[in-house]
């Protein structure tokens, strides 16, 4: 049973994982996107964290798990639209949508809402204590993060840099919500048959980061799709 003093330790870790999801999206919409990143990744920690303490000082309780969602769709749901909405901003477009380019950045935060569609699904679906059904919110945060920090040269400049961005925010947004399973990364015992896939994730993560650096997060999330679907054929 938690103490007085426990027992807020969780709820505590929670609010850092909302107070550095607040400074990513400033900085994000400031366009400091190493910083931003920076400031993710700490929330991702603080996230991955929090339920742990929570179960580890037996401090559960039904306002931890409310808070955990109000951080989250902050840190992993405005964070990540903020930086859709700044790269957006600075991307060039096609002649035919010039008209249209002060109004099209406007479209990244539907990153928002559907990060919000994904976190209330997850809080009711009892499918998901093992494993996902649909990207994770802090698995797409990190995608964009590194993305406008890693690659920003990539599309930022081209003709079709803004074009490319909106179709991956479509695509983003809708594998949020998805029915496509997603394993999860929580390792119950160290064994290779009970965690080989995870294994062979973590392995593959290694060249990614080695050869592309930052932007090397974003790799791994399309590596981390890939497997899962894979997965999921050979499941069927």
């Amino acid at each position: 049973m938690a103490n007085r003093f426990t027992r807020h330790i969780p709820n505590t870790v929670t609010c850092c994982n909302l107070f550095a999801g607040c400074i990513a999206t400033v900085m994000a919409y400031e366009m400091r996107y190493d910083l931003a990143l920076l400031f993710i990744v700490m929330a991702a920690v603080f996230d991955f964290f929090d339920g742990m303490l929570a179960r580890l000082l037996d401090a559960r309780s039904p306002i931890g798990k409310d808070i955990d969602s109000l951080a989250d769709d902050i840190s992993f749901g405005l964070a990540p639209a903020m930086i859709a909405f700044s790269l957006l901003r600075e991307s060039d477009w096609p002649e035919a949508l010039a008209p249209f380019a002060s109004w099209l950045p406007y479209a990244g935060f539907l990153l928002s809402v559907f990060s919000a569609l994904r976190l209330a699904k997850f809080n009711i679906d009892p499918r998901q204590t093992s494993s996902f059904i649909g990207m994770p919110t802090p698995a797409n945060t990190l995608f964009w993060a590194s993305l406008a920090a890693g690659a920003h040269g990539v599309f930022v400049g081209s003709t079709y840099g803004g074009v490319c961005l909106l179709v991956l925010v479509g695509l983003m947004s809708g594998l949020l919500v998805c029915e496509l399973p997603m394993f999860s990364l929580k390792f119950k015992n160290l064994s290779w048959r009970d965690n080989r896939l995870r294994y062979v994730f973590l392995l593959g993560c290694i060249p990614l980061f080695a050869l592309l650096g930052v932007a090397g997060f974003a790799a791994v999330i399309v590596w981390y799709l890939v497997l899962s679907l894979v997965t999921f054929r050979r499941g069927q």
